[in-house]
């Protein structure tokens, strides 16, 4: 039986998803957003972030990310992030373009963790007020990390005081955001507003939803903007009640949070048994993804068993649990994951305790 284990976005709809859009789909209702089911989801989204909130739906992370930010920086303005951060690799310079050509400066740091000493290194080289230097605006900060890492509440703190000191304006590219709610415990207050976060990209799709993910932001001023802008992007749906409905039951009874702690625990389950077998991540994983050392010949027998993985690099692999991920799953994928030297499985092995 073949396992996937390259990404979350590879599982399909929660079944909850699918019942909220059939819904939706009877009888009719205001286009452009201006129905009762969008109303629903705005009251929602304040009630799940413990204050006014204002959500815009849109159909990805990466034009969560990149109108959001578009919303907060200028055109001659910086985006600073972790050099490993999607917005900077994986999104094509796509908030550049909505932003009008803003820069994006990336910065070192383990676990595609941002630290206070890097970002304080930064402001101090920055020609501030200098016409011939992009000026730093904003702070981006993923959560979890690209690398399965989490922030706690003090640290994105710490680094939003700081940005708040230079006057930047803070967003958190919340892809796998509920999956960090889940391993630390918090409330989505606690790793937002409370800790000085002012945007949130809402990160649905990778944790249940179809076609939906959201811009979440807390300051009237910039949602006014955001509705021209995500206007002009092509980002209004006629028939927004579709988006909104997934959103909607997404966040409904702790859907989205009890969806990323399945996925949550199904990594860890994994990580213990791999580690049996003495295979670990490169940095610590807290969430539901990790990047795994293991030798190249071992990973090429496990692609041959019929786990699905990416290699990241010689010698590495990174590893991604869903909502979907199943405890067959983690076992089958365990049965395949041998050791090089006796080629004896997980289950051999725990036979032997």
């Amino acid at each position: 039986m073949s396992v996937d284990l390259r990404s979350d976005n590879t599982a399909g709809a929660a079944p909850y998803v699918l019942e909220a859009l059939a819904a939706a789909g009877t009888g009719t209702a205001a286009s452009y957003g201006d129905d009762e089911i969008t109303a629903r989801l705005q009251q929602r989204v304040s009630e799940v972030f413990e204050r006014e909130a204002f959500v815009f739906p849109v159909v990805s992370g990466t034009a969560a990310n990149a109108l959001g930010i578009s919303a907060l920086c200028p055109p001659w303005g910086a985006v600073v992030c972790h050099e490993g951060a999607h917005i900077l690799v994986n999104e094509a310079a796509a908030t550049s373009m909505f932003s009008g050509g803003a820069a994006l400066l990336g910065l070192a740091g383990v676990g595609s963790r941002l630290t206070p000493e890097a970002l304080t290194a930064c402001f101090e080289r920055t020609g501030w007020d200098d016409p011939h230097h992009s000026q730093p605006a904003v702070l981006s900060v993923t959560q979890a990390t690209e690398m399965g890492e989490v922030y706690e509440p003090e640290q994105i703190g710490a680094l939003a005081t700081l940005a708040a000191a230079r006057g930047l304006r803070v967003h958190l590219d919340g892809a796998r955001l509920a999956n960090a709610l889940a391993a630390l415990g918090c409330v989505p207050a606690d790793l937002t507003w409370r800790a000085g976060v002012e945007m949130v990209s809402l990160g649905a799709t990778k944790n249940g939803t179809m076609t939906a993910d959201a811009i979440v932001v807390f300051d009237p001023a910039v949602a006014q903007e955001l509705r021209f802008r995500l206007k002009r992007a092509g980002h209004v749906a006629s028939k927004g009640r579709f988006q909104s409905a997934q959103l909607d039951a997404y966040l409904t009874e702790d859907r989205w949070l009890r969806s990323a702690s399945r996925a949550n625990a199904a990594m860890a389950r994994l990580l213990a048994g791999l580690a049996e077998l003495g295979y670990h991540p490169v940095v610590p994983a807290r969430a539901n993804l990790a990047f795994v050392a293991v030798p190249d010949e071992v990973s090429a027998r496990w692609a041959q068993a019929g786990v699905q993985f990416y290699v990241i690099e010689p010698g590495v692999v990174r590893l991604v649990t869903s909502w979907a991920t199943t405890d067959a799953d983690i076992t089958t994928a365990l049965h395949h994951f041998e050791t090089p030297s006796s080629g004896r499985s997980l289950t051999e092995c725990a036979h032997r305790r």
